[in-house]
Order: structure tokens, then C-alpha cells, then sequence
């Protein structure tokens, strides 16, 4: 998997709670778009169009309907969708063409790095947000040539069933397999992710987590080492811990939360364990040489104001960074979404400018952690 593991975000079925639930988003989309049409009709209007990337599936049919529309219906700018399951390859393509068809991007945060070095981005103009974007959306979060899209969360989930008395609350509990007994699962995929766990399960603090250096690798392997024969399966795609656990396969795993989040409202018997949570990062970028650079410019003002992003949020299953938006979310939501500061403040982040830069044999990062993780997994 990549950073952009999030793009897997399904609606395979859809119960009778489900509908309403989105039948009560587009309300309140209708809503944010009156709220803020004012605003946009004088500092963003336009005409034509703008291309933006996307992963497809429920997750651009739903963003189309709560995000991509008010923006038409407040701007005047058509939005043109065009999909792909990585967006990266099809960037160098067109660069390598001299031909750039798109204007608006995701971009994964462990794929960024080398797309900025390459001059791939424009910078962001700021000067169209208004100031409660500004301040709503972290420092962190905005970058010269990119602001964050959406963050996502891989974390600890277990099955209420199997805990009736009171479930793990750490992935120190994950490892205890006398306390809380039964089959559990990892992620086969990407290792750095299980790695952080193993360290966090031994107390190692989220502030000492990174670098993520040989003796912390060979540390978290260990640790591994005790909890993989009760591993009873590992996951490679998004859909499978949350199938697991619904089907009593597994009592606790590894999960990413937008199909937790999917689940939960579905009526799912699992719960969330935000302690020690890895959050993800995949950012809105505009590519130089787009076609229609001053459109995406505005459109991503658009969707980083607080009542936007609290669509966006409601659409996607994961959050924007304006953390103005969680007024305008549904009670029930905000403890389920990792923007909420309860949650932020348990999760740990990932330092991806690390992950992906060079080592002196010339190997990323990212690509040295992937090699030991293989190594071991196969043993």
C-alpha cells in the first residue's frame, strides 16, 4: 500500500441508517453552501472550469456531491473529475510529455518530497483564503506548494463482543495476549506503521519515535518477534481488519479509521482506540503548467473554509485540517475523527520529510525501513 491508503473508502452497502445519514450531510451541504456563498461569489468568483484529481469510487461520487457542486453553484467554476489509483506515476507522465492535463492534485505525504524537489508544484495563494481559514488551518499544514488535504489514521480496533467487561486501551494492551485474548491482526503491507506500534507497546514516547533509526528498527522487530504468532492473519487490503472483526476472525487489529468510521455508522459492534494512533497525511497540491491555475488556486481556498471542510469531512470519512470546522459537525461524529483534540492530542504523526529522504547508499528512508520490514516477515 501507499500513503494513500485512504483512497479505498467503501460504500459496498448501503443500510436504511447509512441513507439517512447522507441524506442529512447533503442537507447540511446545502446549508454550508449558503453560508458561504457571499463570500466565494466576491472573492472567488470565475468561469471555465478546473480539473481535479481524485481516487474515484464513493469517495469522489460523494465529494462531487458536497464539495465539487456548492463550489460550482458559489463560483461559477465547473469542476471537471478525472480519476486514477495513484496520481504520481500519471504527474511524471505528463511532465515528461511537456503536456500537464490536470490542475488540482492529492498528493501522498511519503510522495511529495520528491515531486517538490522536481519544481512539479505551484505555490499556494494564500492571499485568496479568508482569515478564518487561515487561522483555522495549522501552520503545519500549510505549505508553500501544498496545504493538507486530509489526514488519515491507522489504529487500534477491536470488537465490543469479545470485551464485554472493557476492551484494550493501548497497543501495550494489544500485546498483552493474557489480558485480552484472541486473534489479532497486523498490517502485511506497509511495516513502518507496525513498527511504531511494537515501539509505542513498549513505551517508547511519541516525541521519540522518529528517526526511525536502525536500533529502533531492530528494537520494534523484536517486540514483534512476541506478538506474531498470535497474529492469526495479516491484512493487505483496507476493507479486510473491519470485515474481520464483523465476522469474530479477529478480536482486535490494526484499521484504518475512514472504514471504521464507515462501519460504526453501519451499526459495526467495534470501537476505536485513538492511543497511539499513526495519522497519515495526503495533500491538495496545483500542478505548474495546469491548465486552469488561477481556478485551482480558488478552489482550494474553497475547501479548506471551515463549513467546506466540514463537508469534505462528512464526505471523505477523513478530516481536512481546519479545525474551525468541528462547529459545524454533527455531535456524533467529532469523537470518531482524528482532528478532534481529545484524539490528536493520543496520536502520533509520521515525519515523512525523514521517510523519504536519501540515506548514503542511496536508498530512501522509507525504502530501507520496507527492505528490514520484508526481511522479517519472511522469516
Amino acid at each position: 500500500m501507499t500513503q494513500q491508503d485512504s483512497r479505498y473508502y467503501p460504500y459496498r452497502t448501503v443500510s436504511r441508517r447509512l441513507l439517512l445519514q447522507l441524506t442529512a450531510a447533503l442537507l447540511i451541504a446545502s446549508l454550508v453552501a449558503s453560508g458561504t456563498k457571499a463570500w466565494a461569489q466576491e472573492k472567488l468568483a470565475g468561469t471555465g472550469e478546473v480539473v481535479v484529481y481524485s481516487y474515484g469510487g464513493s469517495f469522489t461520487e460523494r465529494v462531487r456531491q458536497l464539495v465539487y457542486e456548492p463550489f460550482t453553484k458559489a463560483t461559477g467554476i465547473r469542476v471537471v473529475d478525472v480519476t486514477a489509483d495513484l496520481a504520481e506515476p500519471q504527474i511524471k507522465a505528463m511532465t515528461r510529455a511537456g503536456r500537464i492535463d490536470w490542475d488540482v492534485v492529492f498528493v501522498g505525504a511519503g510522495n511529495y518530497p520528491e515531486l517538490h524537489e522536481a519544481g512539479m508544484f505551484m505555490p499556494i495563494d494564500y492571499s485568496f483564503w479568508d482569515n478564518e481559514a487561515l487561522k483555522g488551518v495549522p501552520e503545519y499544514a500549510r505549505l508553500t506548494d501544498a496545504v493538507l488535504g486530509y489526514q488519515n489514521a491507522t489504529m487500534l480496533i477491536y470488537d465490543e463482543r469479545a470485551f464485554p467487561s472493557g476492551g484494550p486501551e493501548s497497543w501495550a494492551d494489544f500485546w498483552n495476549v493474557q489480558k485480552f485474548p484472541g486473534p489479532r491482526g497486523l498490517d502485511a503491507s506497509l511495516g513502518y506503521r507496525s513498527m511504531l506500534f511494537a515501539l509505542m507497546a513498549d513505551g517508547v514516547a511519541h516525541k521519540d519515535l522518529w528517526p526511525l533509526t536502525d536500533d529502533k528498527i531492530d528494537h520494534a522487530l523484536k517486540k514483534l518477534d512476541h506478538i506474531k504468532p498470535h497474529i492469526s492473519k495479516w491484512w493487505s487490503a483496507g476493507s479486510e481488519p473491519i470485515q474481520l472483526l464483523i465476522n469474530r476472525e479477529y478480536s482486535l487489529t490494526s484499521a484504518f479509521d475512514g472504514r471504521t468510521l464507515t462501519a460504526l455508522r453501519q451499526g459495526a459492534r467495534i470501537r476505536m482506540v485513538w492511543e497511539g494512533a499513526v495519522i497519515g497525511e495526503n495533500y491538495w497540491t496545483v500542478l505548474k503548467g495546469g491548465p486552469n491555475s488561477a481556478n485551482a488556486q480558488k478552489f482550494i481556498a474553497f475547501v479548506n473554509r471551515a463549513q467546506i471542510a466540514a463537508a469534505f469531512t462528512q464526505a471523505a470519512g477523513y478530516p481536512g485540517p481546519n479545525t474551525n470546522q468541528l462547529k459545524y459537525l454533527p455531535g456524533d461524529l467529532v469523537p470518531l475523527i482524528s482532528i478532534s483534540p481529545d484524539n490528536a492530542a493520543k496520536a502520533a504523526r509520521v515525519d515523512f520529510a525523514w521517510f523519504a529522504a536519501k540515506r548514503a547508499d542511496g536508498k530512501t528512508n522509507a525504502d530501507h525501513i520496507q527492505e528490514r520490514w520484508l526481511a522479517w516477515r519472511a522469516q
